[in-house]
């Protein structure tokens, strides 16, 4: 672990050991600093394992400014390791903590991309609810397209800088979100991104988070798997395996240099 930035190396991943407090007084930092384009993802066994076949995606995870410990798996492969505890920060916890941190302090500006007009509108009618402080200035659901075009991508680009946020929330899945922001960060005027995801259909309510049990008990994703198990399967049966695997033959190679 890196001391002085609060970071673990788990697998090449600089991930945060400040838990969801540190992050956001991070994040409040970066977004006061006046530069454009930090910007923050998650990292789980599943987004690692298909980070080492992607080199795009794994260039944007490594250069995240804040990469989260969103999933139980990292959290115990840091513990196996002996490194300080690592508290898990989901994505929507972390959304959730911005906020109101944000409507305590007088509010920011946000602006969400991504998603159908349907679960955008869901969410800035929640929002102005629970955070009134806090203004969407701009909500823009692209075309639903594996790769987008040069037109796509400038139009998101000006519709986001002409609503000027303090905020952008990226809700495309990974790796394209992540993707995404690593590539268009420089032509962003924005302070801060934040690769989300699945927040984008909870907070709206179209999608339900796993309770609360378990999520305190790591098994989060479990609930999840029976709903979707299609579209979840690869995730939960091919790349935990993987990362397991990875986690144990890294601890056996400590175990040898410390013994032998």
């Amino acid at each position: 672990m890196d001391r002085n930035t609060g970071e673990a190396d788990i697998f090449g991943y600089l991930i945060s050991q400040r838990g969801v407090h540190g992050d956001i007084e991070l994040t409040r930092e970066l977004i006061a600093s006046g530069k454009k384009g930090s910007y923050m993802a998650c990292a789980n066994p599943h987004s690692l394992v298909i980070a080492s076949g992607d080199a795009q995606f794994n260039v944007a995870l490594k250069n995240a400014d804040i990469l989260l410990p969103d999933g139980i798996g990292v959290v115990m492969a840091a513990k196996l390791f002996n490194m300080p505890v690592m508290e898990k920060v989901a994505g929507y916890d972390f959304f959730v903590a911005l906020s109101a941190s944000a409507e305590e302090s007088g509010g920011l500006r946000y602006f969400f991309l991504g998603s159908s007009e349907h679960v955008l509108g869901r969410i800035e009618s929640r929002l102005h609810r629970e955070y009134p402080s806090i203004a969407v200035c701009g909500t823009y659901s692209p075309p639903f397209k594996e790769v987008f075009s040069e037109t796509d991508n400038s139009a998101m680009i000006e519709a986001i800088n002409a609503a000027n946020p303090d905020v952008l929330w990226v809700g495309m899945t990974a790796p394209k979100q992540e993707k995404w922001i690593y590539e268009n960060r420089d032509k962003l005027h924005v302070p801060f991104i934040g690769a989300i995801g699945a927040v984008f259909d909870f907070y709206a309510g179209t999608k339900v988070r796993s309770s609360v049990l378990w999520q305190k008990i790591g098994l989060e994703w479990l609930p999840r798997f029976f709903k979707e198990p299609k579209r979840l399967w690869e995730r939960n049966m091919k790349s935990m395996p993987i990362f397991i695997c990875w986690v144990i033959n890294e601890k056996i190679r400590q175990l040898c240099k410390l013994y032998l």
